[in-house]
């Protein structure tokens, strides 16, 4: 809907006002308000509304007049590449032994990201579902073994768990997320696909490997508790019930963290990319909400499924303990 917010059958003037008389009420009604102008209901007119829609008009006049920013020219690399070389020299002055470690993360960067960037490039012209697949498995792939790496190498058949725990995860979050909130014209177009599983792979495999190796640490080392449950009669899920939840709450820390502060302390990634692009910063902030969603569901199922799979590692069919 373009052009200034005219008056409509639904007016929520008198309770954006009344919301607005305490603290509370105001991170009330900014919310639905969104929320209600996001459903395409027409609003009457309010100050809160004239603001929304002189702030929108404005950030377009800037677009227009500037432009997106890109990053198109070799030059650009080169001076960016100054900033490391700057901290390599930093380094150096010191005396820190981080000129090696920099140097290599510098070259690994701009590699991996290059490659990256071509490959997409050519998934993205083709348009295939098997090329989109292809990637997305390697990148499964590759969170599997990280994360396997990061619990343990000891546990028996835990590559299986962990991979099986990060696709059932991802999976279930692109699944909903394309069929009930972006709706692509096909499911495999790889402009969403592609970027929205490498963010939920990434967030699913740290909270996979956090929650891990946290559950595998702590039964090693609560044998006397563990034990001492199993000939109380407990099963050894019961036994390890407390152990299993706190593990779950460690791998959610760190997403539940972000979304406490997220637009408060710093913007987010897709945020701020959106907006160099030349988004608009409600449409920016949408999606922004959109991933923040998305990843506390699929790091939840994530853990969830882990740490089952893990569990039944650590008994034999007897319900006896076996440290790894």
């Amino acid at each position: 809907m373009t052009g200034r917010p005219q008056s409509g059958i639904v007016s929520v003037q008198c309770v954006l006002k009344a919301c607005a008389k305490t603290a509370a009420g105001v991170l009330l009604a900014l919310p639905v308000f969104l929320v209600v102008r996001a459903l395409g209901v027409i609003l009457a007119p309010d100050p809160i509304a004239d603001f929304f829609y002189t702030a929108r008009r404005k950030t377009q006049n800037v677009l227009v007049r500037t432009g997106s920013l890109f990053m198109d020219s070799p030059l650009q690399i080169v001076w960016a590449l100054g900033m490391m070389a700057i901290a390599i020299g930093l380094s150096a002055w010191q005396r820190l032994g981080l000129e090696w470690n920099l140097a290599v993360a510098t070259g690994r960067t701009v590699m991996q990201l290059l490659v990256v960037g071509y490959v997409l490039a050519a998934v993205f012209a083709i348009r295939n579902s098997l090329a989109v697949l292809a990637v997305l498995a390697v990148m499964l792939a590759i969170a599997t073994i990280v994360a396997r790496n990061r619990i343990s190498k000891k546990v028996p058949n835990l590559l299986p768990f962990v991979g099986g725990s990060i696709l059932t995860g991802t999976m279930l979050t692109l699944a909903y997320t394309n069929l009930l909130v972006i709706r692509p014209q096909i499911w495999y177009e790889p402009q969403y696909v592609i970027p929205l599983a490498g963010i939920v792979l990434g967030n699913a495999m740290n909270g996979a490997a956090i929650t891990g190796e946290r559950l595998v640490s702590t039964l090693n080392s609560s044998q006397l508790e563990i034990e001492t449950h199993l000939s109380l009669g407990a099963t050894p899920q019961q036994a390890i019930a407390q152990y299993r939840k706190d593990a779950i709450k460690a791998g959610l820390i760190p997403t539940i963290n972000t979304m406490m502060v997220v637009g408060l302390v710093t913007l987010p990634g897709i945020m701020t990319g959106q907006l160099l692009d030349g988004a608009e910063p409600l449409t920016a902030a949408a999606y922004q909400i959109l991933i923040m969603f998305m990843l506390a569901f699929a790091t939840l199922v994530t853990t969830l499924l882990i740490t089952w799979g893990i569990s039944r590692q650590f008994f034999n069919q007897a319900a006896q303990l076996i440290l790894w």
